[in-house]
């Protein structure tokens, strides 16, 4: 116990003798870790986001109206054709009238003068894996434009849709905030890991004289670097927790403000706060550790 008093003691003293750049590394860590924290909440969240909207992922296979209006034999040989396809989970045929009445009850007050229902009948297509409804589409779209005998397979389709423009959409929105909060996390990382560096050089410097005599009376490596370490765990930690105090705060304030503009169900959410902060912490004592680690590799000849 006497040992551990000592280490804690001698890094405290370390801590006090260079305050400003102590300061300065345990801002930065601050810095990194809440910027960590919001990347870890945005980037599950966005990645839940765009797993619900492949969940939601259809094909849409239209019918023509008027004159060219195919029969009711010529709508089951399309739907016979659809259900053949090993990729897809199940065929629900919609008549115009139903889609009518769901758009009506959709959007009342656009629809509430339509003289005619101007929609076609369709099927709606659900693929056993959600990214197999782009490939279903585009295989449809393919034969239908491609000549009489193919077209003769799906009569009257006149189009046909699926929401890969959305998801794409969500995607690349997903890797650009990704990138940006990567390239930030990993310059503050960096420089955090830098200025801890730099903490513990300078300490080591002004105790030098020190660390010889302990030395001479026999003590261990260890035992010398101990107060070094516990100096960078001290500083990545701290910076750390106050990240995550930032984080309960701007949870509190900003993200029920923030909530009401984002498309939310049950199966959208971010990772638990709980986690995230843990996963916070262990990565500030890991980036004290690292930036004491560098400093003593290099400059603690013991």
């Amino acid at each position: 116990m006497s040992k551990v008093r000592l280490i804690f003691s001698e890094a405290w003293s370390s801590i006090s003798a260079n305050v400003s750049t102590t300061f300065a590394a345990t801002i930065t860590v601050l810095i990194s870790m809440f910027l960590l924290g919001l990347f870890i909440a945005l980037g599950t969240w966005v990645l839940s986001y765009s797993n619900h909207v492949k969940r939601e992922l259809v094909v849409h296979v239209y019918f023509a109206t008027g004159q060219h209006q195919p029969t009711q034999a010529e709508e089951a040989q399309v739907g016979q054709q659809l259900r053949r396809d090993p990729r897809v989970a199940t065929v629900t045929y919609i008549s115009k009238e139903a889609a009518f009445k769901a758009q009506a009850k959709k959007l009342p007050s656009l629809y509430a003068n339509v003289p005619t229902n101007p929609l076609p009948d369709s099927y709606l297509v659900k693929p056993k894996n959600p990214n197999d409804a782009p490939k279903i589409g585009r295989d449809i779209q393919r034969q239908v434009n491609g000549g009489p005998a193919l077209a003769a397979l799906w009569p009257g389709v006149n189009d046909v849709k699926w929401g890969d423009k959305t998801t794409q959409r969500v995607l690349t929105v997903a890797e650009v905030i990704s990138i940006v909060f990567l390239v930030a996390i990993v310059l503050l990382v960096t420089a955090s890991t830098l200025l801890i560096a730099n903490t513990i050089r300078l300490s080591i410097f002004a105790r030098r004289r020190e660390i010889e005599v302990m030395k001479l009376v026999g003590a261990t490596n260890w035992f010398v670097r101990g107060p070094f370490m516990l100096e960078g765990l001290l500083q990545g930690f701290v910076g750390s927790l106050l990240a995550v105090v930032l984080l309960v705060v701007g949870k509190s304030v900003a993200l029920p403000s923030i909530l009401g503009h984002l498309h939310s169900t049950s199966d959208v959410h971010a990772l638990p706060f709980a986690l995230n902060s843990l996963a916070l912490l262990a990565a500030g004592l890991l980036l004290g550790a690292a930036g004491s680690g560098l400093t003593l590799r290099r400059f603690l000849q013991v």
